[in-house]
């Protein structure tokens, strides 16, 4: 008689970051949303607390020494908790891959790809002949340097290739043009003097203009080049000397703002060795433009590596062919081959297919092997890692899903919640972290922390299943799941023929081919489809790079044809949810320059005079502000051996970052340490009546980001908050003609703060800016002035606009994937409590 399973995960005093000793039980061998307010403490609850502890406790199965060599997270502050399995999680934002990976190296299905070739190929002999091993030389599959193949039209003897041979990250391999990369980077001319009007005085070198090479122009002017005429008018020897010259040292006089002039001795750097030597930093990627390799003409592989078939095709054009394709390829390839190979062959195939259909079933059938890992989307990098943890098969874990449905169009969710079901099934917990009411309703349990954010938040504001929150008059989330709640949060702009428009024609990119879209400037344009139409490819990798090269005045990329604009633009900003950045330093206090303001105002005080103090006193990063104990952190990391290292609050400042001398000076009754423990509401009431501090601070409230703290570490924020963020520092600081580009902004955000959001896009629009966004959300979508519609479908089946106009229009048409999901969430058609639509 089998033994009973405990039915629940017990947490009991959880108190990380605002988690105020929660109480929760979490149902076991089943799937469990938790959703919230963005801020509300969902992950500190999923990641920082059950995770955290699932892990720790797994590890601790482990030798010391072997723990020692592991990176453990600390332990979650938490009473209790019993009956936690060990845990993986799945990320919200995998780490983005290098350029030496691919689809197929990241799903492990290429591995098999390349056992298919060597084993049961065609290899060709060194006469030419093709011909298919015999079972005996392929013998046990692991053939050695003395493994031959005997052609039998020929009877030449020849090496037969082993599956590394087949790989592009191994020298058997790989093209040794492009070391396996498939794509060569060929510095390009005219970025490097975008304009030759200009003199050299003048910057006519932009490469120059990179750090560190500022003084060039007066090196080369002691190389004889004449450094005040247009860089056209220079001879052809001095056009070498600029782009070529040797690197000579050289005495030159470096004048100062003052007058001054300083004499240094400087190499002389040309300006096509200073982007050679900026490497992959900032600013030096814009010189440089990417080719496939002129010698494997982007197969990564060598030429006699292709000379092996399968099916009369090589391992680059099998590795070529779509996911579905693919499938169906393998599926026959049995029949097709010698009757001795077929046992074989069938073995192979089936673990091939065994990797194919997780994927399959995430709506990646567009995808090919060989698509270069970091040109896929954050959505798509974690598709792949959850369909490798299904494929896994792993029973009593649990699993802990980080917002798996970024990325995802609505139409592409049955996918996602079918592996979801599948983990469940296979006798895991799953918990995840979500906003998206389908996901929700197909989770057999809820559990919403909220009411608020921050302070507001860290509490059990409800559980149980979608029904019973739905009905629910005290959840934040109730409303939205009973489809009571309004979607037009904003009036939209009307779109006609008398809007002006930023217009842009691509000519071949992934699969984008001669594709023109029109985006209203002076509106709020949403880019939608399903994954893989080509929506990054439109935007982020065209419309962005070409209207940086426009306002450069510089050259547009090679895959843009036109770039046109009705009326002049002013800027840029391009903003995502990526993290703000790994500086514990960093706080919403530094980022938006509030703690700069604050510093000026301390150092303005009497007190402060007195002691002959500047603003640099009031810095925790200089020596004469910061608490000597922790150098300003704020806490010390204790070192306790083969235990996880223990963050603990400094004992000398317990938190404050601050030394007690600079905690005597005040303003307004509050040391600067004080004020960084306020809350953005807080901190903007009190510094009402100055303006350099409230300005940025009211922004951040105009964004929802009300609940922080001055003084938090702005690593620890979710990519929804970090995103916002960057958009507070933009709010009141840009000129008109200024175009926003976001990059699913919906990411960490529960449906309220989607209203939110919205109101901001808003008030950008009101100062004369253009917005456009990559979004699937569709409460998003319905608050547009105008929707642009890749697909219909991902891939192939993708890259042209399907269709475009209003989100009342789309619905009305319903002739797309995107149209027929607005035409179910219309104001007129509510949302059912009990299931999907």
């Amino acid at each position: 008689m089998p033994r009973p399973l405990p039915a629940h995960i017990e947490v009991r005093g959880a108190r990380l970051n605002n988690l105020k000793a929660l109480d929760v039980d979490v149902p076991l061998w089943g799937l469990t949303v938790i959703t919230g307010v963005s801020g509300s403490g969902k992950s500190s609850l999923a990641l920082g607390t059950l995770y955290a502890e699932g892990s720790r406790r797994y590890l601790d199965a482990l030798t010391a020494y072997q723990r020692k060599r592991v990176k453990q997270a600390p332990p979650a502050p938490v009473d209790h908790i019993a009956n936690v399995p060990s845990a993986i999680a799945l990320r919200q934002r995998p780490p983005i891959p290098s350029r030496s990976s691919t689809v197929g190296t990241l799903t492990q299905t290429y591995n098999l790809l390349r056992l298919l070739f060597a084993r049961v190929g065609e290899h060709r002999c060194p006469n030419g002949h093709l011909s298919t091993p015999t079972l005996e030389e392929v013998g046990t599959g692991t053939t050695d340097e003395n493994g031959r193949q005997t052609c039998p039209v020929c009877s030449a003897y020849f090496q037969m290739p082993a599956a590394e041979s087949f790989s592009f990250n191994s020298p058997l391999g790989a093209c040794p043009t492009c070391k396996g990369l498939g794509t060569v980077d060929e510095i390009d001319e005219r970025a490097l003097v975008p304009d030759d009007s200009l003199s050299l005085d003048e910057g006519g070198v932009a490469s120059w203009k990179l750090p560190g090479r500022r003084e060039m122009p007066l090196v080369a002017a002691q190389l004889g080049v004449r450094t005040d005429i247009p860089f056209r008018n220079l001879t052809k020897r001095e056009k070498q000397l600029v782009l070529d010259g040797p690197a000579e040292k050289r005495e030159i006089a470096v004048p100062t703002k003052t007058g001054r002039v300083f004499r240094l001795n400087m190499t002389y750097v040309n300006a096509r060795q200073a982007v050679t030597e900026a490497g992959d930093t900032a600013g030096a990627a814009r010189f440089t433009t990417t080719h496939a390799c002129p010698a494997c003409h982007g197969t990564r592989l060598k030429e006699e590596t292709l000379a092996t078939l399968l099916d009369g095709r090589s391992i680059a054009e099998t590795s070529a062919l779509d996911l579905s394709s693919l499938r169906s390829w393998a599926e026959k390839l049995p029949g097709l081959l010698p009757a001795d190979l077929r046992e074989l062959t069938l073995d192979l195939t089936g673990r091939l297919l065994e990797g194919l259909d997780p994927l399959l079933d995430l709506g990646l059938d567009y995808l090919t092997l060989d698509r270069p890992g970091p040109s896929l989307s954050t959505g798509e990098r974690q598709r792949i890692q959850l369909a490798a943890t299904v494929h896994a098969g792993s029973t009593g874990v649990l699993y802990v899903l980080d917002e798996p449905s970024i990325g995802l169009h609505p139409a592409n969710l049955d996918g996602l919640l079918r592996a979801l079901d599948q983990l469940a099934d296979g006798g895991n917990t799953v918990l995840v972290v979500d906003h998206d009411l389908e996901i929700m309703r197909a989770a057999e349990h809820l559990i919403e922390i909220g009411p608020g954010a921050g302070r507001d938040g860290g509490r059990l504001d409800a559980v149980g299943t979608t029904a019973g929150l739905a009905a629910d008059p005290s959840s934040v989330t109730g409303p939205y799941l009973a489809g009571t709640a309004p979607q037009l949060v904003r009036t939209q702009r009307p779109v006609d023929d008398t809007t002006p428009r930023l217009r842009l024609h691509v000519n071949d990119l992934h699969n984008l081919h001669d594709v023109a879209a029109d985006f209203p400037l002076g509106r709020f344009t949403l880019v939608t489809g399903v994954s893989g139409s080509g929506k990054s490819s439109l935007v982020l990798d065209s419309l962005v790079p070409a209207l940086e090269a426009h306002l450069a005045q510089g050259v547009l990329p090679a895959h843009v044809d036109r770039l046109e604009a009705d009326v002049p633009l002013t800027g840029l900003r391009h903003l995502d949810a990526a993290p703000i950045g790994p500086n514990s330093r960093s706080t919403p206090a530094t980022y938006t320059g509030a703690l700069d303001a604050l510093r000026k105002l301390y150092a303005a005080t009497d007190e402060a005079g007195k002691r002959g103090w500047n603003a640099g006193h009031f810095s925790y990063n200089t020596k004469a502000g910061q608490c000597p104990g922790c150098q300003g952190l704020g806490e010390l990391s204790i070192d306790i051996q083969y235990l996880p290292d223990l963050p603990m609050p400094c004992n000398t400042c317990h938190g404050g970052r601050y030394n007690a001398k600079t905690l005597e000076v005040t303003l307004d009754g509050l040391n600067i340490a004080e004020v960084l423990r306020l809350t953005v509401d807080e901190a903007a009431e009190h510094f009402a009546a100055r303006p350099a501090v409230h300005r940025p601070l009211h922004a951040l409230r105009e964004v929802g980001l009300g609940y922080l703290t001055l003084g938090e570490a702005t690593p620890t924020l979710s990519g929804g908050e970090a995103q916002r963020m960057r958009l507070s520092t933009a709010l009141h600081s840009d000129r008109p003609g200024t175009v926003y580009v976001f990059d699913e902004p919906s990411v960490g955000l529960h449906p309220k703060d989607i209203a939110t959001l919205v109101t901001t896009l808003d008030r950008l629009l009101d100062t004369g800016a253009t917005v456009i966004v990559i979004d699937h959300d569709t409460d998003l979508i319905w608050n547009a002035d105008h929707v642009i519609d890749l697909g219909p479908g991902g891939g192939p089946d993708g890259g042209r606009i399907a269709t475009q106009g209003t989100p009342e229009e789309l619905a009305e048409a319903a002739t797309t994937p995107t149209g027929q999901w607005l035409r179910r969430t219309s104001r007129t058609t509510r949302r059912s409590a009990a299931g999907r639509p």
